[in-house]
Parts: structure tokens; sequence; C-alpha cells
């Protein structure tokens, strides 16, 4: 057969069996979504979300924006790696088309230059033996950066690299010989047959005509070798995120979402973690307790490859729950929802544990705004009785939802993987809620905010009190007048970094109050430790990653700490600082001007 060589089969037969492989995991994975999910997939699988998420294909998967955006010496290598070999594939793949015509296999793109010994005559050829060649020297360039993240990390921004497993390390050594052998083979074939460009053929120089003759077949062998390598074990190992995170992010731009229980989603999610280690430096618990192997990186591993049942149970209990690693992953994947499946308690018999909640009757409150001031807030009543009168300020009546018997709102339940528990509490508040007519829902707590906006189904709008404070003043119905006062803010984890709510709390204390910068704010806010995420760390342990948030605070020397969170607001006032700590709502209930 003419372009034919014993020396391809390795790579054809590796290519065979990693599409093989591959479409028997993702058709076994479809399969297993729920009803619900499979539902969306046929709604909208023709729909013009189509065209946003090959966009986000080509930028994230190829590009690496986002990775860039955060660091852009590992979005260089990401994208050099990848997109490289991209466009050595296409590149290569028209170079060979025009170059052989004739008997043309898909394997003569990859041994190009072993089939096509003639030097380039043409101008065309010419310009496509440099771009290869080009293209060949940019993907080495990220291929050497890795090699240097694996020596050395922090040189590339990162204070811990991830630790991969033994499986994980053989197809990374692999893929790191794919292009220096390449390189190598190109250039012995340079040297025969002076068909390299710039790079192969100016290393190609260096060997003499008989060491190439001898080294030839051995290195384009190797290089097929290593290829066949790759492909055989990246199914099973990191590196799966190849293509996985292509159709991960199809499923998501169509509307598809986690679920309580662990579905074929999840393992598209857990695939398409390439194991980056970006979810490790900024975690509180590596970064204030020298915590590891319980950050997400290792949870979905583990996962993944459903061993260590032990260690799977411990990292998913061993997390704060305060959604940093989920602002840091590149490839936005679900971690707080993964870690909840992983937390899941559904077989726990807890029937009638609830029977109170018969007894909790509802208010006619039609016309009314709906307050729901949450658990952390009956522990903290300055907060309650200051929005009580902010809303007799604005004449807002108001009904206290929560005021007599407390309900949980569930979520607490729900982060400790109790989901049938928090199911119960759900419904019984809906019921309440849309028994009393109220117009609109208001809650104090971050943690209420997040599940009446994101894990409730009511029809009316649900705001946080910092986003209600700033309607009223922006709209004029809330009088206040800005002091002399000196503030910084902490944004709470489940307001901030889950329900991206940072503008609404800095309009208010602007208006205020004066707004101090702190090192580490917005999506880099550090949490108080003291959540309801982890029950596993103690309670010196939170009190270190506390003191830490404080520090932060209070480092530009403000007259009063402020948050947004009735549990913040309590962890810092066990801080020992001498600086105050409210509640955004006492800070405007205090300036507001009065009739």
């Amino acid at each position: 057969m003419e372009n034919f060589h014993p020396f391809v089969l390795p790579f054809v037969l590796g290519t065979f069996a990693l599409f093989a492989i591959c479409i028997y995991k993702y058709v076994r994975w479809i399969r297993q979504f729920d009803r619900l999910q499979r539902a969306i997939i046929l709604k909208n699988i023709f729909s013009v979300k189509l065209l946003p998420a090959i966009w986000e294909m080509f930028t994230e998967c190829l590009l690496h924006l986002r990775i860039s955006k955060k660091n852009w010496r590992l979005g260089y290598m990401h994208r050099s790696i990848a997109f490289g070999w991209f466009l050595l594939i296409v590149v290569g793949a028209v170079e060979s088309r025009i170059g052989t015509p004739k008997n043309f296999h898909f394997w003569v793109a990859i041994f190009y230059r072993y089939f096509h010994q003639a030097p380039p005559e043409s101008h065309t050829a010419f310009v496509f033996t440099q771009v290869m060649d080009l293209l060949l020297l940019y993907v080495l360039s990220g291929i050497t950066l890795a090699f240097i993240k694996k020596i050395h990390s922090r040189i590339l921004g990162m204070k811990r690299a991830t630790k991969h497993t033994l499986m994980d390390r053989a197809v990374r050594t692999a893929l790191w010989s794919i292009f220096p052998l390449r390189l190598l083979s190109e250039s012995v074939s340079a040297c025969l047959y002076h068909n390299g460009g710039f790079l192969t053929q100016t290393i190609g120089d260096l060997f003499s005509p008989n060491v190439a003759q001898f080294l030839e077949m051995p290195f384009w062998s190797l290089y097929s070798i290593a290829l066949c390598v790759f492909f055989l074990l990246l199914p099973f190992t990191r590196y799966m995120h190849i293509f996985t995170e292509i159709f991960l992010i199809y499923f998501r731009k169509l509307g598809v979402k986690e679920r309580v229980k662990m579905t074929g989603f999840t393992k598209f999610e857990l695939s398409a973690c390439s194991r980056c280690g970006m979810c490790i430096d900024g975690c509180p618990l590596y970064k204030d307790l020298g915590i590891m192997d319980v950050q997400s990186v290792y949870l979905l591993r583990n996962l993944r490859n459903l061993e260590h049942h032990k260690d799977i149970v411990e990292a998913g209990k061993n997390c704060l729950m305060c959604s940093r690693c989920s602002e840091d992953c590149p490839v936005d994947i679900d971690l707080m929802s993964i870690r909840r499946i992983s937390r899941d308690k559904g077989d726990l018999d807890t029937d009638g544990n609830y029977q109170y909640l018969q007894k909790v009757k509802s208010f006619n409150s039609i016309g009314r705004v709906a307050y729901f001031g949450g658990c952390m807030t009956q522990l903290t009543p300055a907060i309650s009785s200051a929005m009580e009168e902010i809303f007799n300020a604005v004449g807002q009546k108001y009904w206290f939802m929560d005021k007599e018997k407390s309900i949980c709102c569930g979520r607490p339940l729900a982060q400790q993987g109790f989901n049938k528990q928090a199911a119960e509490l759900r419904r019984k508040n809906t019921e309440l809620i849309h028994s009393s007519g109220a117009t609109a829902l208001v809650t104090s707590c971050p943690i209420c905010y997040n599940a009446f906006k994101n894990e409730y189904q009511l029809h009316i709008p649900v705001y946080h009190h910092t986003e209600y404070l700033d309607q009223l003043i922006k709209s004029g119905k809330l009088k206040v007048s800005k002091g002399d006062l000196k503030v910084t803010y902490h944004d709470p984890c489940e307001l901030g970094r889950s329900c991206g709510i940072y503008k609404e709390p800095r309009n208010v204390l602007k208006a205020v109050a004066t707004l101090l910068k702190t090192e580490n704010e917005k999506e880099k806010s550090l949490c108080c430790g003291m959540n309801l995420g982890n029950t596993v760390i103690t309670l010196e342990q939170q009190t270190i990653l506390r003191n830490s948030a404080l520090d932060n605070l209070t480092a530009p020397n403000p007259d009063v700490v402020v948050t947004a969170c009735p549990m913040c607001k309590r962890a810092f006032q066990h801080g020992g600082t001498s600086v105050q700590v409210k509640d955004i709502a006492e800070v405007v209930a205090a300036a507001t001007k009065k009739e």
C-alpha cells in the first residue's frame, strides 16, 4: 500500500480505540440522564443555544480564556498545547491533502514528513513547511512550561500543584513525549531529504546522514507509539477532559443542571475536570490551615475513579461550601452541587421529625412584604430589629414570617446531604408563603436567600435585604444621611460567590458612609469560617479562618466592619477586635432620617 508503513499501526489502533471507548462512555452517560435532563435536551437540541455553545467551546476548550484571565502564564501553557495541537492537526491535514492528492490516508497528515520526502519547491509548500514548524515550536513552549510547573509550580503562579495518580502521570509522560519525538522524527527526515522548515531543518543539519538514517525509523516508531499510549490511556485519566468539556458546555448551554442525585450529567462534569489545581490555592482550608487532599480537584478525582470510598466521604464532608473553588474553576463545574451529592444521606429515615410544621399557621399578608429573618438572625436580633425599623420608616406593611416560631429554609440540611428533609421544609415554607398572599419576600440571611431564590419555586420576587435597601434608597422612599463613618464590607460567601450580589451592598454603604477597599473582597472574599458547610474542622481551626478574614477587614482601620450575613456578624463579633461589627441593615437604620 502506498503511503503506508507498519510503524503507523500503533497510532491507527490507538485512534480507533480512543473513539470507540469515548463513544461507549458518552452513550452510557447520556442514558443515565434523568427524565428532566433528557426533556431539556430534546426541547433545546436544535435551538439557537447551539451558537453560544460553539463559541464557548472555541474560547474555553482551545483558547482557555477563563484560565488566562486568572493567570496568564497558565493560560498560555494550556492554550499553546490545546490550540497549538489543534492547529497542527488542521493545518497538517490541509498541507497533506494538497501535497498528497492521491492515495491519501488519515495517518499521512500525522507522519507527513516521512511519506512526503520532496523538498518544498513551490511557494505554498514552503509556507506550509514554515508554519508547521512554527506551530510545533508553539506547542513545545507549552510542554516546557508544563514541565517547569511540575518542578516548581510557583514560577507559573501556583503555590501548590495537584498530586496526580500513577495512571495520570503515565499518560502525562506520553503526552510530553509526543511533540519532542515529532520534532526529532521530522528533523532526522529533514537531514535525509531536506524537506524541513526553519526549526526541523536547522536541527536536522546537526545530524550526519548516516546517523539520521539509523535513527529515522526508531524515532518515527516511538512517535507513533507515544500517540498510541496517550490515546489508549486518555479515556481513563484526567485527559478525558479534552473531549468531555465540549459536551459539558453544550449540555450546560441547553439548560441541563445538576440534580440532588448523581446522574449521567454528573459523570460529564467529573470527567471535564482537568485537575489543573486552580481550586487549591484559594481554598481557605489549604491557605490558612494547610489541609490537603480534600479540595474539589481530589473529590472529583476519587468520585470519577470510584476509589477510596473513605477519601470520598472525608473530602466530601471537609469543606466550607464557601464556593471559592467554584469561582476559581476554569471549566465552571458545579462543584458545590457535586459535593452535596457526595454527602447524600437520602437513605436515613427521619419520618415524623417534622410533624411540628403542621402546627405552623400562615398569615394573611395580602399586599405586604413577607420578611424571613432566618435561624441565625434569631441569634442576632439587632438585624431583624433594624429591618423592622426600616420597614416602618418607609411605611411598608410586612409579615415577619419566622418571628414566633422559626422554620429553617432547608438549605443547611441540603448542604449536609439531607435532601429529603430539606425538601419537606421547602414544601411547608412554600405553602405558607403562597397562602399568605405576600407580594415579595425579603430575607436577611444569605443562606436563606440562596435557598428561596434558587431552590424554591416561588411565584413572587425574592430579595436579600441588601437588594431591598438599595431599591429603597435609589427610589427615594428611604431617606438616609451620609456621615463620617468609615467602613469595610465583608462579602458573605452565599451572597457573593453563590448569588453574585456585590454591587447592591456597596451602593447602600456608599450612600451612608465612606467605603474602604480591602485586599480580599468580592469574588476573593474570605470565608468567616463559622458557616454550616463544614462539620469536620475544629473550633480552633474555625477561629484561624475567622481571624484571617477579620484581619483582612480591619487592615484599612475602619470605624465599623460591615457584613450582610448574621452568621458572619456573629463570627466576627467574637473575634476580639476593638472595631465594631454590624450588619448593613443596622448601619442603614442608624443613618435613616427621622421624619
